[in-house]
This record gives C-alpha cells, structure tokens and sequence, in this order.
C-alpha cells in the first residue's frame, strides 16, 4: 500500500471501526497516512476504534507513532481506543509514552512591557524590605551579643576564622605584592618627568595601607568567602535545615549568620595588615631592581609616608568591609530558592553584592575622609 492511499478501515456489525495492520510497517516503508482515519472517524464516527493486527509482519517505531496519533484523534472527539489488538511490545510502548510528562503549554499570554516592569518594580520591593529586614535582625543579634545573650557555637566561629582567614594569606598575599608592583610601575612612569622617582615609595605605601589592601582583601575574600557563605546557607534551605530551625524556635540568625559576620570582621584587618606587607614589598622590588634605589633608602622613606591615621584607617575599613561580604554572602544565601540552580545563583549574587558594597564604602569613607581632613 503506498503512502497517500487510504487506510484499510473495517466496519464492525457492533458500531466498531477496525484498523487493520498489515504487512511490514518499518520506517521507509510507504504506509497510509493517518488522515484517513481521521476523515472516517469525522465523517462517520464510530462507537469505538480498535486494531486488528493479524496480518502485521514486522514492525519498529513508525507503527508506534501512527498508531500514538490515532490515540490522539479518538481522544480530541472522545471515540474510546481499545488497544487490545495490537503487539504486546507496542502496547507497552504507548503506555511509557503515556506515563511521560509531558511540558506544560502556556496557559497565559506573554506579559507585556508595563506589567514586565511593574513585576519587576514589585521583586525589587519586596527584595529592599528583606534587606531591611535581615539588617534589623543583624543588628539585634548583635547586640544580643554585647549583652551577652547570643545563643551560637564557638567552634562554628572558629571554623570559620580559619577558613575565612588562615586558608585566605597566601591569596591575599599574592594579589597585594602584585598590586603594589604594579603602582610601582606606574608611579614611576609619571613621577620620571619630574625627576622625583623616589616618592615611587610614598605612593606604594599610602596607597597600599590606606586603600588597596583593605579593598583588595575585600574583593578577594567576596569571592572566595562571601559565595562560600551563600552557597552554605544556600544548600542548607534546599536540605530545610533552615526550616527546622525555624520550626523549632533556634534564631537562625544568631546561630548562623553571626559566626560567619564575626569571622570576617576580625579576620579581614589582620588580612589587611598582611596586605599592607605584600604590597609594599612588591613596590620595594621594582624600587630596588628597576629603579635602583638602595632597600634601606626605600623603607626609610616608606617608613616617613606612612602615618598612624593611614595605618589605622585602613584596618577600621577593613573591618567594615568584612562585615558588608560576610552579609552579602549570609543575606543570599537565607533567600535562595530550593534547587541547585538557585544555589548558584545565590552564590554569583553574593560575589557581585559584596563587591559592589565594598567600592561604595569605599567611596563614601573616601568622601568622610576628605571632609574631615585625615
């Protein structure tokens, strides 16, 4: 039977119309199409359709999807299929392909560009109240703390001074030294004009201890601390460990939020400090090597720079910065979602949250500093 010629229909005394299956039906073989029997059951419709499989002599996937779409037009006019005449093997194959989910079809029209942004406006509310919401917990938990009454574990905190500062030197370290080697370079390419190439060693050094160490501790620590955090608190909402937290009346914010806040609020002045080190010793390097001044002329006049106001500002900043990472990294991972896809996204928003909390703060004490004259 060649494909475009009509399918063998057979009428049953009983209102039945049988399809009969006969031959070899295997892909590449010309078969009838299935509109025919959509236009008998249209024009006639039958009390039931049934198959009739006798005369079938081989078959494989093409017998399935036709006999898959004439399931689908006896269901579209509610005529009842009775598969019973068919293989074993296609039966079983229908009722896989049955018992798959199939992907839900849109119920809804696409949001236009008003309701788009109004959602969007409505995310972004609700996304400042929890802000706002998660800084007032914060805040009680702290002075929770200095009254005493902080219910959380020491060796949590612990835990994580190590992991946030122990494990931290040798990559804040790396990218301080390289930092101040590369303000050396460019120091000494503006000052060469000017014939002050020493003061190659006053730049390293306030620029290093009173902003690039604290910044780039920061930095480094959002996102190797900070995504640790989120994806930690992260993991923990999907395993509803913070559910039963919240079940059982534990603040989760004091007992998991605070350790982590602690940690890299102490931990990030003593990175500092070590930054502080690094970098000006990379600017040493280019000082002695490149530019040839003597190591004890370079640290004497690094030594005459550098202020107290300078030094101790940077670790004050340093503090505050660890404390804006550690809760961008706590704050989304609380709200992540409960999949593994949400977790990772928790943890990117974490990093780019903590990097853009830290230049603002730096640039609001940039301004207060400027203000009030240090």
């Amino acid at each position: 039977m060649a494909d475009g010629e009509p399918a063998v229909l057979r009428r049953e005394s009983d209102g039945t119309m049988a399809v009969v299956l006969a031959g070899r039906w295997r892909i590449g073989e010309l078969l009838p199409p299935v509109a025919e029997v959509e236009r008998a059951v249209t024009e006639d419709p039958p009390a039931r359709i049934s198959f009739d499989s006798h005369d079938l002599e081989a078959w494989d996937s093409r017998l399935v999807s036709f006999v898959a779409r004439v399931l689908d037009v006896g269901s579209a006019r509610h005529i009842p299929v009775d598969p019973e005449g068919l293989p074993e093997g296609v039966r079983r194959l229908l009722a896989l392909a049955s018992a798959a989910p199939r992907r839900p079809q849109p119920t809804e029209p696409e949001p236009g560009f008003f309701e788009r942004v109004g959602r969007a406006a409505v995310a972004r509310g609700r996304r400042e109240i929890d802000v706002v919401a998660f800084v007032g917990e914060t805040a009680t938990a702290v002075a929770r703390l200095l009254g005493g009454r902080a219910s959380f574990r020491v060796r949590d905190l612990f835990l994580h001074v190590e992991g946030s500062g122990a494990r931290a030197v040798f990559i804040v370290g790396l990218v301080s030294f390289l930092v101040g080697l590369i303000l050396a370079f460019i120091g000494s390419i503006q000052l060469r004009p000017y014939g002050a190439m020493l003061y190659v060693a006053d730049l390293v050094a306030v620029a290093m201890v009173r902003e690039m160490s604290a910044i780039m501790a920061a930095i480094v620590l959002a996102g190797r601390t900070g995504a640790a955090f989120a994806a930690e608190l992260g993991t923990m909402r999907v395993t509803q460990e913070i559910d039963a937290l919240d079940t059982i009346g534990i603040p989760k914010v004091e007992l998991l939020v605070l350790p982590r806040l602690l940690a890299l609020t102490l931990m990030l002045p003593f990175l500092c400090v070590f930054a502080d080190f690094a970098g000006v010793l990379g600017g040493a390097v280019i000082g002695t090597a490149v530019l040839g001044f003597s190591p004890s002329l370079y640290l004497e006049e690094t030594y005459r720079a550098v202020t107290a106001v300078d030094f101790f500002g940077g670790l004050f900043k340093a503090g505050v910065y660890g404390a804006l990472v550690a809760g961008a990294g706590c704050f989304e991972g609380l709200r992540s979602g409960r999949s593994a896809a949400a977790v990772g996204q928790a943890a990117t928003a974490a990093v780019v949250d903590g990097i853009v909390l830290v230049i603002a703060a730096a640039g609001v004490f940039s301004v207060v500093f400027y203000l009030l004259e240090i």
